[in-house]
């Protein structure tokens, strides 16, 4: 059989490197699969040296796999995000663009990460936020997917009076925050941590692996989240953005309103944001982060109780990141690298603990390296490179770049720049952005119309023109 180019160079990086393809299958059996989605989760963890941050459940996986501190997502939004790291495939001017974005109607007829894992004999679950609808691509499920009621749209309030402000506030949402005094499952993710360790019960009676892919809501606003963690965080200790501005020279374009903040009640509907309101903000972002890291440390410490984690992979990812302050902005829906980096976490049965690569890693690799390490094909649409070989070398040679895009602009990054342009839909440019992440790891000047960096933006933007594809060969 004539083998295609994709196959040929996949093998021959293989081979040079000395590498085999996974050996944990043994005829019929593959490893599960635990996919977790948190939405809107920053690598502000523990484990990415963040030690205010409470996370220990987090913190304690990253020990007992391999974290990747250079992961980007392809859209800082959460429906393009997701769309694009489930079906493999990057976004392109009319693909992939929005929160609201379905799969089924951007890439009809994709074969979806879950759906090839589904037609290769694996039984496929969805719990919470997994796809942005829950009834987009539903042939990769083999049950409807689930969600709590009350989860989603702002809602799941559970203080009386916020219930009572909600239905009089113009927009349907309500306070950006609450910190009611109850359990756990009392709030939705709670909920779906439930529904998770109930699904692994029964999966575990199965002669057949599992898919189960759990999406927590938090931190997506509005920061709910029980009164104890809270508790974790002393208020005099929250720090805010020590960069609440406009980057030098950066241009409009490359900000905005944060709108998606604005539309809750009690935040400012134009200007900046006080002080003392950032604080509750960031206040409630961290409780919440420590309430999604109580949810997994109870579906982890389920499977291991069950006797399945030494069979089970387990991958963890944020949609995007998110900006609490830095550079005055809220939310996402930027090219700066706050709203582009996201946290991923891949532990796999047999293989490194406690490994880290600085290498540059992006969402449509998921895809691949799942199949690989369950030992199934990789299909021709996928445009992300397996991260097997890095999971083996972590300090090996890897991608020369990386790429992701926000509306009308696209941004590389390189091991040491972030270079974004934004064009009219004729291909005329209008402006641009260079942040030098050695100098300026914050991001607070923009480089790019110095005279001395014309060449470098000249490189950087033939890089980018180059496309989407030839840059996912390894070097």
């Amino acid at each position: 059989m004539k083998q295609d180019r994709r196959h040929f160079l996949k093998t021959a990086a293989l081979t040079a490197t000395g590498l085999c393809l996974p050996t944990m299958v043994r005829g019929e059996q593959r490893p599960n699969v635990l996919f977790i989605a948190v939405d809107d989760l920053r690598p502000q963890l523990g484990c990415y040296g963040h030690k205010q941050m409470i996370s220990p459940n987090i913190d304690h996986l990253a020990s007992e796999g391999i974290r990747f501190d250079m992961a980007f997502c392809q859209v800082p939004v959460c429906g393009a995000s997701r769309a694009s790291l489930l079906t493999g495939v990057r976004p392109t001017p009319t693909r992939f663009l929005h929160f609201d974005t379905w799969a089924d109607k951007d890439l009809p007829g994709a074969l979806s990460l879950p759906r090839h894992f589904r037609e290769n004999g694996y039984y496929t679950l969805s719990n919470g936020k997994v796809y942005h609808h829950r009834e987009d691509d539903l042939r990769a499920w083999s049950e409807a997917p689930w969600r709590p009621k009350g989860s989603w749209k702002g809602r799941g309030y559970l203080v009386p009076e916020n219930l009572a402000r909600l239905e009089e506030h113009e927009t349907g949402l309500g306070p950006a925050w609450e910190k009611a005094d109850v359990d756990d499952s009392d709030y939705a993710d709670g909920m779906i941590a439930d529904k998770g360790i109930a699904d692994l019960n029964r999966l575990q009676e199965m002669e057949r692996p599992f898919f189960l892919a759990l999406g927590f809501h938090k931190p997506h606003l509005p920061f709910n989240a029980p009164k104890k963690y809270w508790d974790l965080y002393e208020p005099g200790d929250i720090r805010l953005a020590n960069n609440p501005f406009q980057p030098q020279d950066a241009p409009d374009i490359a900000m905005h309103p944060w709108i998606e903040l604005r539309k809750y009640m009690d935040m400012p509907r134009n200007g900046p944001m006080p002080d003392e309101l950032a604080q509750q903000l960031v206040h409630g972002y961290y409780a919440c982060v420590s309430y999604i890291d109580a949810q997994i440390g109870r579906v982890l410490k389920a499977l291991e109780a069950l006797g399945m984690k030494e069979n089970t992979i387990v991958v963890l990812w944020g949609d995007h990141g998110w900006q609490l302050g830095e550079h005055g902005l809220w939310c996402k829906h930027c090219n700066f690298q706050t709203s582009l980096r996201a946290p991923l976490i891949i532990m796999t049965p047999g293989k490194g603990k406690g490994l880290k690569t600085s290498r540059l890693t992006e969402f449509v690799d998921i895809y691949p390296t799942l199949c690989d390490l369950a030992n199934l094909d990789l299909p021709h649409s996928l445009e992300g490179t397996s991260l097997l070989p890095l999971m083996r070398d972590p300090n090996r040679p890897w991608k020369k770049a990386i790429f992701s895009r926000w509306q009308t602009g696209d941004s590389v990054r390189t091991e040491r720049y972030l270079y974004t342009e934004w064009k009219t839909s004729t291909g005329n440019l209008y402006s641009r952005m260079l942040y030098d992440h050695l100098k300026d790891p914050e991001e607070n000047v923009n480089i790019a119309e110095k005279r001395k960096n014309q060449g470098l933006v000249k490189e950087l933007s033939d890089l980018l023109q180059q496309g989407w594809y030839p840059h996912q060969q390894q070097v």
